[in-house]
C-alpha cells in the first residue's frame, strides 16, 4: 500500500509541474516571429489574492477579458546557460469570479546575442493559483502565429541584438485579444516539460516590471521634405512610438530613431503596413534616441503620433546641484546615462549590443547608490548572479552574460567585478551579506585560477581578449598587476564577512607582497612603467596604483603633476584617475581634469555621455552617444566633493566630509532605503560658511568639518572637534575660515 501510495504521490508531483505550452511541429519557430495563445479560467468567486507564474521565450503581453494587465513581460534567458526566468505576477485587476478570456501574445526572438540565450521553444509556462488553491485553464491552450506580424526585408540588426526588426500588416491584424474572438479553428497547443522545451528550471523573476510613463506627446515636431517627419525627444530614452494615420492599403511607414546606427551598427526599426482608412498603430519592442523618425510615402496623412517611454522601475532620487553650471550639467547628463542603460540587465549602450559589460556595470552600480532608489540595487544583485551563475567548468567567469553568442573572457573586467569596487561596493551599500555568502565560494573558485609568479606579481592571462581599456598607451603588465592586488581586497573583505580567516589572512598576505614588490619593480622614481613597455607613460595604471594603496602616500606630490599631463585613459578608466586624484587630497586638480576631459560631453546637446571622447569614428569601440561606463564622475562629485561616503553597509553609518574646492555652493540628496534621504547642503565664503544636514531616521553620521574652515557652531553651540558623530535629526553648521 505505502508503495503504491509513494507512486501516486510521485505521479501527481510530476502532473504539477510546470509545463510548456507550444505549438505543434518539428521544426523550431522562426527568429522575430511572434504567437497568439488563447484559453479561458472559470472561477467561483472573486480572487481576494493570486498568483500567476507565467514565463515565456521571449516576451509577451497579457490580456484578461480583453485588457492588457501586462505590458513586455518577461526577462531575456537566462540565470545561468540552462534555465529561464519567470514572472510572478500577484494582481489582475480584470480577473473577476466566473469565466474569464486570457490571451497571450508572445514574441520569440529565435537567436542568441549578447545579452540572451535563445531556446528552442517559443511557448509559455502558465500556472494560476487564487485565493491559495490551484486554478486549471478550463481547456487546452490554443496557439496560431499572428499573421500581422512579419520581420521586414532590409539591413539587420547587428549580430549582438537578439532582437529582430519589427513589421506590422494592418490589413491581417486580428482581434485575438478579445473574448468573443471565435479560436475554434486554431490549433491546440502541445503541452511538453520544461526540460524538452530547453527552459529546465524557472527562476523566479528578481527585477520588477517595467515602469510606464504613458503615451504622450512629443517635445516638438518638423517635417523634413514631404515625407520624413522627426518627431523630438525631451531626452534620450527607451520609448515605443505610436502613430495615427489616415490611408489608403498598403502604403509602408519605418519608424526608427536618430540613433538607429549607434555605435556604428545598426539597431533596431519597425515598418507598418497600412489598411484602409483612419488607424493607429504603437510599436512593441522598444529603442532609444533623442528623436523618432517616420518615413511617410506619399498618399498618408498624420492625425497624431506621441511616444511612450518605458524602463526600469526606479526614480531618479538622488540629486546633485553646485554653483558651476558645467559640473551639476555633468551629474544630471551621468544620471541620465545610467537610467537609460538599465532594463533586463545593466547594458553598456541601449543601442549597439544590450549587454551586461562587467566593466560597465562596476561604474554603474556605484553610480546607482547616489543617482536611484533602492529599486535600482535589484538590477545589480540580478547580475551579480548572473554572472557567476554562468562560471564554467574550469572556473572561469566571463561576460557579457547571459550570452548566447560571446564566451570570452576579458581578464580585468572580471577582476573588477569581484573586486572591491565590485561585488563589495554592492554590499556596502546595500547590506546584503546573503548575496555575497551565495557566490562567494564561485568567487573563490575565480581567484584561485590566478597565479602570482616567484617573486609575487601576478602571472596575466590572456583570457578571450586582452583587454585593458580602449586607446593607447596601456600599461598591460601594470593594469593586470593592479587589478588583481585591487580584486584581493574585494575578496579579503568578504572572506572577512563570511568568517573565513584563513582565505582572508592569504588575500591579505598575497597583496601585501605584490603591492611591495610591484613598487620596488616598476617604480622609476617619477612614475610606474614596466620592462619593455614601449608607449608613453599609462594615466591608467597610476590611477590604479594610488587607489589599490600600492603608492607610498610620502609619493603622492611626486606623482600629481602627472595627472595633468597624461590623457590616455577613456572614459571609463577615467572615473578611477579621478578617484585617484581625490584620494591623494588633490581635490581641485580632480575638478580642473574632470571639466577639461568632459567638456565636449557637458557642452553637447545631446542628453547622455559618450563611450569615448568624441562620437562614432571620433570615438572608441563604434562611438555610442549614450554609454554606462562615462558616469564615473556621478560618483566622483558625490562621494569626495560632496563628501558622503557610506562607512556602515547601507549607510547605517556614513561619512559627511566636503572638499568643495572652488565650488561655493552644493547641495545633494543621496536616497537609503525606505524612501528616506541624506540631503546635505552647504554654502562657504571667503570668512566663513553654512551647511545644513539631514541624518535620516535609523543612521548615523560621521561628520568632518572641510579644510577651508578652522571652527565651528552645531545647532548653535560651539565644539572644539573638528570631527563629530551625529545622530539622526536637523543640524545646522556655522563655519569660520579665521
Amino acid at each position: 500500500m505505502k508503495k503504491w501510495l509513494c507512486v501516486i504521490v510521485c505521479l501527481f508531483s510530476l502532473y504539477t509541474q510546470a509545463q510548456v505550452w507550444t505549438m505543434k511541429g518539428k521544426e523550431p519557430a522562426g527568429p522575430g516571429t511572434w504567437w497568439c495563445f488563447r484559453n479561458t479560467v472559470t472561477l467561483d468567486e472573486t480572487p481576494r489574492s493570486l498568483e500567476l507564474r507565467l514565463a515565456a521565450d521571449t516576451k509577451y503581453w497579457l490580456w484578461v477579458n480583453g485588457e492588457l494587465q501586462v505590458s513586455e513581460g518577461g526577462l531575456k534567458r537566462g540565470p545561468n546557460p540552462s534555465d529561464t526566468y519567470c514572472d510572478v505576477i500577484t494582481s489582475l485587476p480584470a480577473l473577476k469570479a466566473g469565466k474569464n478570456t486570457v490571451a497571450v501574445l508572445v514574441w520569440y526572438f529565435g537567436k542568441d546575442g549578447f545579452s540572451h540565450c535563445n531556446s528552442p521553444t517559443a511557448g509559455i509556462s502558465f500556472s494560476l493559483s487564487c485565493n491559495g488553491k490551484q486554478v486549471k485553464p478550463d481547456k487546452k491552450w490554443r496557439v496560431r502565429l499572428h499573421p500581422a506580424y512579419y520581420v521586414p526585408q532590409g539591413e539587420e540588426p547587428n549580430f549582438r541584438l537578439a532582437e529582430s526588426n519589427i513589421g506590422f500588416n494592418a490589413a491581417k491584424d486580428i482581434p485575438f485579444q478579445s473574448p468573443d474572438y471565435d479560436d475554434k479553428k486554431w490549433e491546440k497547443a502541445t503541452e511538453i516539460s520544461l526540460e524538452k522545451a530547453g527552459w529546465n528550471r524557472l527562476v523566479d523573476r528578481p527585477i520588477p516590471f517595467w515602469k510606464d510613463y504613458g503615451l504622450k506627446p512629443y517635445a516638438c515636431t518638423e517635417m523634413q521634405g514631404d515625407t520624413l517627419l522627426r518627431a523630438y525627444l525631451p531626452y534620450n530614452a527607451q520609448v515605443t512610438p505610436y502613430i495615427r494615420l489616415k490611408a489608403p492599403a498598403g502604403k509602408c511607414i519605418r519608424i526608427r530613431t536618430d540613433n538607429y546606427r549607434g555605435g556604428s551598427a545598426p539597431n533596431v526599426f519597425t515598418e507598418y503596413r497600412t489598411r484602409e482608412g483612419e488607424q493607429e498603430f504603437e510599436c512593441k519592442g522598444w529603442m532609444n534616441g533623442h528623436f523618432v523618425q517616420y518615413e511617410l510615402p506619399e498618399g498618408v496623412e498624420v492625425l497624431d503620433v506621441k511616444y511612450r517611454e518605458t524602463g526600469y522601475d526606479t526614480s531618479f532620487a538622488g540629486s546633485f546641484t553646485c554653483d558651476d553650471p558645467m559640473l551639476t550639467r555633468l551629474w544630471d547628463k551621468a544620471q541620465r546615462t545610467l537610467y537609460i542603460t538599465m532594463r533586463d540587465t545593466y547594458m553598456d549602450c541601449p543601442d549597439r549590443e544590450r549587454a551586461q559589460w562587467w566593466g560597465d556595470v562596476v561604474n554603474e552600480l556605484g553610480e546607482a547608490f547616489y543617482a536611484l532608489d533602492e529599486k535600482a540595487h535589484l538590477l545589480t544583485r540580478k547580475g551579480i548572479h548572473e554572472l557567476m551563475g554562468w562560471q564554467r567548468a574550469d572556473s572561469t567567469i566571463f561576460a557579457p552574460v547571459p550570452a548566447g553568442n560571446y564566451k570570452d573572457e576579458l581578464p580585468m573586467q572580471m577582476l573588477a567585478s569581484v573586486s572591491h569596487y565590485g561585488f563589495w561596493t554592492y554590499y556596502m551599500g546595500t547590506g546584503d551579506r546573503q548575496t555575497l555568502l551565495d557566490v562567494l565560494p564561485r568567487v573563490k573558485k575565480y581567484i584561485h585560477v590566478w597565479k602570482t609568479d616567484s617573486l609575487g606579481l601576478v602571472v596575466p592571462r590572456s583570457g578571450g581578449w586582452t583587454w585593458g581599456d580602449w586607446g593607447e598607451n596601456k600599461d598591460m603588465t601594470l593594469l593586470f598587476n593592479l587589478w588583481y592586488v585591487i580584486a584581493l581586497k574585494g575578496y579579503e573583505e568578504m572572506n572577512q564577512l563570511a568568517g573565513e580567516p584563513e582565505e582572508a589572512a592569504w588575500a591579505h598576505a598575497t597583496a601585501d607582497r605584490l603591492r611591495k614588490v610591484f613598487h620596488r619593480t616598476f617604480w622609476n622614481g617619477k612614475y610606474y612603467i614596466s620592462p619593455g613597455y614601449q608607449g608613453k607613460p599609462d594615466d591608467r595604471a597610476q590611477a590604479l596604483a594610488v587607489v589599490s594603496g600600492v603608492l607610498p602616500e610620502e609619493l603622492y606630490p611626486v606623482i600629481r603633476s602627472f595627472f595633468s599631463k597624461w590623457y590616455h585613459a577613456s572614459p571609463y578608466m577615467e572615473k578611477y584617475v579621478l578617484e585617484a586624484l581625490c584620494t591623494m587630497g588633490y581635490y581641485q586638480d580632480a575638478l580642473n581634469r574632470m571639466k577639461l576631459r568632459y567638456r565636449a560631453m557637458i557642452e553637447s546637446p545631446l542628453t547622455t555621455l559618450w563611450e569615448g571622447w568624441g562620437i562614432g569614428s571620433e570615438g572608441f569601440g563604434g562611438g555610442t552617444y549614450n554609454h554606462a561606463w562615462s558616469g564615473g564622475p556621478l560618483t566622483i562629485l558625490s562621494q569626495y566633493i560632496a563628501g558622503i561616503e557610506t562607512v556602515e553597509p547601507a549607510f547605517r553609518t556614513f561619512r559627511v566630509a566636503p572638499h568643495p574646492a572652488h565650488l561655493n555652493f552644493i547641495r545633494t540628496q543621496v536616497p537609503l532605503s525606505g524612501g528616506r534621504r541624506i540631503v546635505l547642503e552647504m554654502d562657504k565664503s571667503a570668512h566663513g560658511g553654512t551647511m545644513y544636514l539631514r541624518v535620516p531616521e535609523g543612521t548615523s553620521a560621521q561628520v568632518e568639518l572641510p579644510a577651508e574652515f578652522r571652527s565651528w557652531r552645531v545647532n548653535g553651540e560651539p565644539k572644539s572637534e573638528r570631527k563629530l558623530r551625529l545622530s539622526a535629526g536637523e543640524w545646522r553648521f556655522e563655519m569660520q575660515a579665521d
